[in-house]
C-alpha cells in the first residue's frame, strides 16, 4: 500500500505516543511504591485486554486461530508485555524512572543483533555493528565497569531494565510473523494471554490480596492500562498503518527524552551526568544502525 507522506497530524501522533510511553516511567516509579512489580503487571494488562477486547469487538474482528499463530502470540505477549513489563517494574524499585529510560533506549540495537542472527534479510553490516558497539559503550558509560564487577541491587535493577529491553528485541523479530493478523484482534490477544501468564506470578511472589488497594493506587493502574497500553498500542498501530514502521521507528529516540524529562520535571530526578552522555552515545548508535533499513516498533513500558 502506498503511503502519503507524513502530516502534520502523523507527526503530532507520533510525539503524543512518544510523550505517552515516555511518562510510563513516571507511572510506573509511582505504581511501584505500593503496588509489587508482577502485580501491577498482571493489572495493567488486564485492563488493557478488557479494553482491546471491547475494541475488537466494535470493529467486527475475531480472534487469531491456529495452533502456530497462538503459539507466536504467546511468545510475543511473553516477550512483548508480560516480562519486559515485570522487569521494568521491577527495577524501578531501585532506580529513578529517568534512568529506566535511559536504559531502554538501546532496543533498537537489540533488534538489530537479533536480527542478524534470527532473520535472512537483516544481516549485519559494518555500519550496524558500530551502531551495536556504540550501544554498549553507551550501557557501559552509563552503569560503570566497576559496578558491573560488583553487582550490587541497584545494578541488578539497571540490568534488569536493559534485558527488558532486550525482551523488546526478541519481540520485533516474534511479531513480522504476525503481520496480516487483523490488528485490533491481535493486540486484544496479545493482551489477553500476557495476562493469564502474570497471574501466577502475582498469587505466588505478591499476595495480591493481602496488598492496601488505595484510590491512589487504583488510579495509577487504569493509567498505566488503560492510557500506556491499550491507548497507546492503538495508536501505535494507526501510525503503522499510515506511515510504516519505519517512520513509527523514530519514536526510539523521543520515548527516552520524555522519560528524563518528565522525571526530573515531576519527581525531581537528576540523573548523573554521566547518565546524559551515555544517552547521547546511545542514540548515535541508533541513529548509525538504523541508516536507511526498514525499522522495528518502539519501546513501551
Amino acid at each position: 500500500m502506498n503511503q502519503t507522506p507524513p502530516g502534520t497530524r502523523d507527526y503530532a501522533l507520533l510525539v503524543l505516543l512518544a510523550a505517552i510511553w515516555g511518562s510510563s516511567f513516571l507511572v510506573i516509579k509511582l505504581g511501584v511504591e505500593t503496588i509489587p512489580a508482577a502485580s501491577l503487571t498482571l493489572a495493567r494488562l488486564a485492563l488493557a485486554a478488557v479494553f482491546l477486547a471491547g475494541v475488537a469487538r466494535m470493529a467486527g474482528q475475531s480472534m487469531p486461530r491456529g495452533l502456530r499463530v497462538w503459539g507466536l502470540i504467546c511468545l510475543a505477549g511473553l516477550t512483548g508485555n508480560a516480562l519486559p513489563f515485570t522487569l521494568i517494574a521491577w527495577g524501578e524499585e531501585g532506580i529513578d524512572s529517568g534512568l529506566a529510560a535511559i536504559l531502554m533506549a538501546v532496543m533498537p540495537l537489540t533488534t538489530v543483533l537479533l536480527a542478524h542472527l534470527f532473520t535472512r534479510d537483516e544481516k549485519m553490516t559494518p555500519r550496524k555493528a558500530l551502531g551495536v558497539c556504540l550501544g554498549i559503550a553507551g550501557l557501559a558509560v552509563l552503569i560503570g565497569p566497576e559496578k558491573l564487577t560488583q553487582l550490587g541491587e541497584n545494578t541488578v535493577r539497571q540490568l534488569a531494565v536493559a534485558g527488558a529491553a532486550f525482551c523488546y528485541g526478541i519481540n520485533a523479530i516474534v511479531t513480522k510473523s504476525l503481520i496480516g493478523q487483523p490488528r485490533r484482534a491481535l493486540a486484544a490477544a496479545l493482551m489477553v494471554v500476557s495476562t493469564f501468564m502474570m497471574v501466577p506470578f502475582s498469587l505466588f511472589f505478591d499476595q495480591p490480596w493481602t496488598l492496601s488497594w488505595s484510590a491512589e493506587s487504583l488510579t495509577i493502574l487504569a493509567v498505566l492500562g488503560i492510557l500506556h497500553t491499550a491507548v497507546g498500542t492503538l495508536i501505535m498501530l494507526a501510525l503503522i498503518r499510515r506511515q510504516g514502521a519505519s517512520f513509527f521507528a523514530q519514536i526510539n529516540f523521543m520515548i527516552p527524552l520524555f522519560g528524563v524529562l518528565f522525571g526530573a520535571l515531576i519527581l525531581l530526578e537528576r540523573p548523573p551526568p554521566n547518565a546524559y552522555g551515555a544517552l547521547a552515545i546511545i542514540l548515535l548508535g541508533v541513529a548509525i544502525a538504523r541508516g536507511r533499513r526498514r525499522a522495528t516498533s518502539g519501546a513501551k513500558a
